[in-house]
């Protein structure tokens, strides 16, 4: 396991004064957020938030995938969630490349085809947050009084957008 160490090591210091112990797992402000995998972007910090208040869903693009719909149901069930977010964000690889592209990067990085992997490039970052507010809005088993919004996130300024409704 040698290209470990480094974190390894960091989470012995994390853990020398881990205060986080004892969580019952619920979402303490309520919130579930699907959001980009960018490492730009700090999805407890940009809305103010700390561990154990939020729900935070991670995907190439921040798309409201079958998975994701499963984990926010869970959370609106189970775990107290009354408020979802979709971001995406300014500057998102998937969302500034075709699916070709993307494929072809892809498939160079690796010396692979990699043609045959559907990656999800959004065409249009307004049009994918409305339609996946809608699907969230739209499951049967997600309840019409938990409120959803879609955000645009600027990587550039740290400020979500107004609502995508």
């Amino acid at each position: 396991m040698t290209g470990f160490e480094d974190l390894l090591a960091a989470n012995r210091r994390y853990a020398a004064s881990f205060s986080l112990g004892g969580f019952d797992g619920i979402a303490h402000a309520g919130v579930a957020m699907v959001t980009c995998m960018d490492s730009r972007l700090d999805p407890l910090g940009m809305l103010g938030l700390s561990p154990g208040d939020a729900k935070i869903l991670r995907n190439p693009g921040g798309r409201v995938t079958d998975a994701a719909l499963v984990a926010l149901v869970l959370g609106v069930a189970l775990l107290e969630v009354e408020r979802i977010l979709v971001v995406q964000h300014t500057w998102c690889a998937m969302a500034s490349s075709s699916e070709a592209e993307l494929q072809a990067r892809v498939g160079e990085r690796l010396d692979q085809d990699a043609s045959w992997l559907s990656i999800g490039a959004i065409t249009d970052q307004r049009q994918a947050l409305r339609a996946d507010v809608r699907r969230v809005r739209n499951h049967p088993l997600l309840p019409a009084e938990v409120d959803v919004a879609g955000f645009l996130y600027d990587v550039d300024t740290g400020l979500l957008g107004e609502p995508v409704a």
